[in-house]
């Protein structure tokens, strides 16, 4: 007995182009924003929004970043446990259901810049600093970003897609003898 399957045995790999663009352009960005820019010194492109070099020991928001070191290491497993996870989950989605895996190829494209900084550089650096008159938006990044707009896009399918994606798979992996098969 076989096993039936949606699609390709690659799912939604196809889409790891993403994430190696949004890896790129990050890394990019944030090497030009250390030639370019001094530590602290916002840059004014226009009202509401500067260019201004910084760097986040801590997670989201300085989430820990005067825990005394050892977080880094805590958030480069937790990046590593996830992009594990994000690519099993690309090879799992059906290749038809494109929003889901470019969703997930952008959170992967992130993380993964976030994760080469907290390795390489022991801190994340950010560079985008939005604000409205005195209140200032925590300062981030390309990969920060591309994790936004990633989680954006799974919550557009989750909630307007899914009914669509079900249609056109079909019952996901339903056997006719109700038995699963390997």
């Amino acid at each position: 007995m076989t096993k039936q399957v949606t699609g390709s045995t690659l799912g939604s790999l196809k889409w790891l182009w993403l994430t190696v663009f949004v890896l790129a352009a990050d890394l990019l960005s944030k090497k030009l924003a250390q030639q370019w820019l001094d530590y602290g010194v916002p840059h004014s492109l226009f009202s509401g929004l500067d260019m201004t070099l910084l760097y986040n020991t801590g997670a989201a928001f300085s989430f820990l970043s005067e825990a005394g070191g050892w977080q880094r290491w805590l958030f480069v497993v937790i990046a590593v446990l996830i992009s594990g996870v994000l690519v099993v989950w690309l090879k799992r989605t059906d290749k038809r259901q494109w929003w889901l895996g470019m969703g997930l190829a952008l959170i992967l494209g992130g993380a993964l810049g976030n994760l080469h900084d907290r390795i390489l550089l022991g801190y994340v650096v950010d560079f985008i600093s939005v604000y409205y008159q005195t209140s200032f938006f925590p300062a981030f990044n390309l990969a920060d970003s591309a994790i936004t707009l990633g989680a954006a896009i799974m919550i557009i399918d989750m909630l307007f897609l899914e009914k669509q994606n079900e249609d056109a798979n079909g019952e996901p992996e339903e056997y006719p003898d109700g038995e699963k098969h390997d």
